[in-house]
């Protein structure tokens, strides 16, 4: 099996962790034996995660999104960020906040849970009064957490080890964007993200009324 970073093979992923078994769980509880904790991280681009959204809710499999409010890359306050976080509601996804510390604009768009963008030592698992933080004990520690940050898997593409049903539970982290473009490279895949945006960018104009 190609272990290429694309929706093919993220729904492979999906299809290897039934075959192991797993059943898709949330953050509102302590992780047990068998589950599998879809985390995202949206650092990037809405359209990316509701075409993994989508993809995930064709397969019977729910995930947690997490959103930032201080994004300079997308607003959640604007119209297609509110279509966003209604369609992952609709979807049967779970919307966590996607913080830049040392802000938490937890409302009442997000569950009570959180994940830190690009989080230093001194904060990262540390306990957040009125949430979760993912990356704090017991939904983290590392024999039960696998993440494709920048386009490269920590321990290894966990598929066969999904599929063989190996790991007693696991918090899977991968960022849409990752997937849903392609490049066989971080650098590719993001100028291939660029180049998707500037055409809903073309769309955006138009429709704000720019003589084009």
């Amino acid at each position: 099996m190609s272990c290429a970073f694309d929706l093919d093979h993220y729904g492979a992923l999906l299809e290897a962790a039934k075959a192991g078994g797993y059943r898709f769980g949330f953050f509102d509880r302590e992780p047990e034996s068998g589950d599998l904790l879809l985390r995202h991280d949206v650092d990037l681009s809405l359209d990316a995660a509701i075409r993994l959204a989508e993809l995930e809710a064709n397969a019977g499999a729910e995930a947690t999104y997490f959103l930032m409010t201080r994004s300079v890359f997308y607003n959640l306050a604007s119209d297609e960020g509110e279509r966003v976080l209604a369609r992952l509601r609709e979807l049967g996804h779970r919307v966590g906040l996607h913080a830049v510390h040392p802000h938490l604009d937890l409302d009442e768009r997000f569950d009570p849970v959180l994940a830190w963008h690009n989080p230093d030592p001194d904060f990262m698992r540390a306990p957040v009064a009125g949430a979760v933080n993912v990356m704090q004990e017991p939904w983290f520690d590392p024999d039960h957490y696998r993440s494709d940050s920048n386009q490269r898997w920590r321990s290894g593409c966990p598929h066969e080890e999904l599929a063989a049903g190996r790991f007693e539970w696991l918090q899977l982290l991968t960022h849409p964007e990752i997937w849903a473009y392609p490049g066989a490279t971080m650098r590719e895949t993001m100028m291939a993200m660029l180049e998707a945006e500037r055409e809903r960018d073309v769309e955006r104009l138009a429709a704000d009324r720019i003589d084009l």
